[in-house]
């Protein structure tokens, strides 16, 4: 078994973005072969490795990968559906397992290289957060406009101890830079965790500090708490940055080979850098789990907090 899925796991993620883009290089079998994905499994990307054809692989993700309550974990292990088959029909399925340091093998760009020896990292340095949180590695920003600013709390839970405030949209009083946003500054921050609804946020910035000139930003500027803390996700906006996946979509898990959905900007035509989600509900590793502005709900590699330009 432990071959027989090794071999599968390589054919699977040699599957770029590119290939699946492309609904032709899709096999004929693939149709027939979806039809005996089980109850509660999504069907992904398809190959087939050996030059007989009798044998065919499919990217399996659980229904409930995009679910908020239920998001699936990059650092899980994976499933697949190895394909016995007729020429260009599927005559029976076999759900394996697979290895999730396999994601990246045999892509020729390097990035899924790159994201799997980052997202190893985080794996291996886990215990250093708290019980239960999943390790993430996210730009973002508070979307919170309350004057009061954004309450950093100690726990996961809207009942425990404040430890900070994030603070509000913020102008210059004295006129700030010229790419200043419409609405102000926002305060910029790392995701590092998430648990049941809430993001462990750290690094948090003076809102436009970054951006603007030194020289001319008020020393009594609003100053947010920079420790580690937790904040509600719905509070939490960002940027959609390069992630070396497919553009304009959302993917069903938060894998290359899962299941790929188109999706629409805030203003209409397929999302890139220069737009950000809807709303961010949970994250796994370098992946959010995220709503477009026109109701997609997936996963999008790589979010980013740069208020000027874009994240590409």
């Amino acid at each position: 078994m432990r071959i027989l899925a090794s071999v599968a796991i390589m054919a699977l993620s040699a599957t770029t973005a590119s290939a699946q883009q492309a609904s032709e290089a899709e096999p004929a079998w693939r149709a027939s072969a979806v039809a005996l994905v089980p109850t509660g499994y999504v069907a992904g990307t398809s190959s087939t490795t050996d030059t007989a054809g009798t044998t065919g692989y499919l990217a399996v993700y659980a229904a409930s990968a995009d679910d908020p309550k239920t998001p699936a974990s990059v650092f899980a292990p994976r499933q697949m559906m190895v394909v016995t088959l007729d020429g260009t029909r599927a005559l029976s399925a076999e759900l394996k397992p697979r290895g999730p340091s396999d994601i990246a093998a045999g892509h020729a760009d390097g990035a899924d290289n790159d994201f799997a020896a980052r997202q190893a990292e985080l794996d291996a340095n886990r215990n250093a957060l708290p019980a239960g949180t999943e390790p993430c590695d996210l730009g973002a920003w508070s979307e919170d406009k309350d004057l009061a600013g954004l309450n950093v709390r100690a726990e996961p839970s809207v009942k425990a101890r404040v430890l900070g405030k994030l603070p509000p949209p913020y102008h210059l009083k004295m006129g700030g830079a010229e790419n200043t946003p419409e609405g102000g500054w926002l305060t910029e921050f790392r995701i590092i965790g998430f648990k049941d609804g809430w993001f462990l946020i750290e690094g948090a910035m003076p809102p436009g500090k970054a951006y603007e000139d030194d020289k001319r930003y008020p020393r009594n500027a609003p100053k947010p708490y920079a420790g580690r803390g937790w904040v509600a996700a719905n509070k939490v906006g960002a940027s959609y940055a390069n992630g070396y996946t497919r553009m304009g979509g959302l993917f069903q898990a938060p894998f290359v080979d899962a299941k790929w959905t188109p999706a629409l900007r805030k203003l209409g035509g397929e999302f890139d850098t220069d737009d950000g989600p809807k709303r961010i509900l949970a994250c796994s590793g370098h992946w959010a789990l995220v709503e477009s502005h026109d109701g997609v709900r997936g996963w999008w590699r790589s979010l980013c907090s740069n208020q000027v330009t874009n994240c590409s």
